[in-house]
């Protein structure tokens, strides 16, 4: 298993890259791959939602009107859950939500993705390149030159390049990661997983 290398001109370089059968050649496991995006989907919620009972409303100190005479139902407090401005019941309060995957069932889920991609041929190996300054112009000139302009695209570098992370943020639909830390979901999520070169070989030895 390979594939060709490019440059960031879209020119084809001499050069092939060797794919580990091992991570970007097994068959998918479907529910593996369910049970990483949920989880990864899980961890993303801060939990923060919260709401007020009738302890926590303000008012309410005495009886809203008297007991008998008024030809309405009796009331002992404005705080009750069915009062306008009231408590609320049952409501929302905060709580964590993080959930965990066993580190052989989340290898098995990326490697699933990987696979997929690769059978898909949305996948592409770039020349180990580095962005000098910020720039969203020459990312977009990148994905022009290799016709993804209009993809929604994930690019795994070997290292972390700043600069590439802020030239790429502006741009819809773009994430940058560095290998192996990208997500299942990130993978599935993306409909062109563009590799330098030296970040498949971080995968190729990380998750064999």
């Amino acid at each position: 298993m390979e594939l060709n290398v490019y440059k960031i001109d879209g020119s084809k370089t001499n050069q092939k890259v060797q794919l580990n059968p091992e991570v970007f050649g097994i068959t998918p496991n479907e529910h593996v791959v369910y049970l990483a995006v949920k989880v990864y989907l899980a961890n993303q919620r801060q939990g923060t939602h919260s709401t007020k009972t009738r302890a926590e409303v303000s008012g309410g100190g005495v009886k809203p009107f008297r007991q008998k005479g008024t030809g309405r139902a009796r009331q002992g407090t404005i705080r009750a859950a069915h009062m306008e401005g009231g408590g609320i019941a049952h409501g929302p309060n905060p709580r964590d939500y993080p959930q965990s995957l066993p580190k052989k069932v989340s290898k098995i889920a990326r490697k699933s993705v990987l696979s997929s991609k690769f059978k898909e041929n949305k996948m592409m190996v770039l020349e180990d390149f580095s962005m000098e300054e910020i720039k969203t112009k020459k990312v977009m000139e990148i994905f022009k030159n290799l016709k993804l302009e209009t993809t929604n695209v994930l690019i795994v570098t070997k290292d972390v390049d700043k600069n590439l992370i802020l030239s790429s943020r502006n741009i819809p639909y773009t994430k940058v990661q560095k290998a192996p830390d990208f997500s299942v979901y990130d993978v599935l999520n993306s409909q062109f997983v563009i590799f330098q070169k030296g970040a498949i070989q971080v995968v190729n030895e990380v998750l064999a």
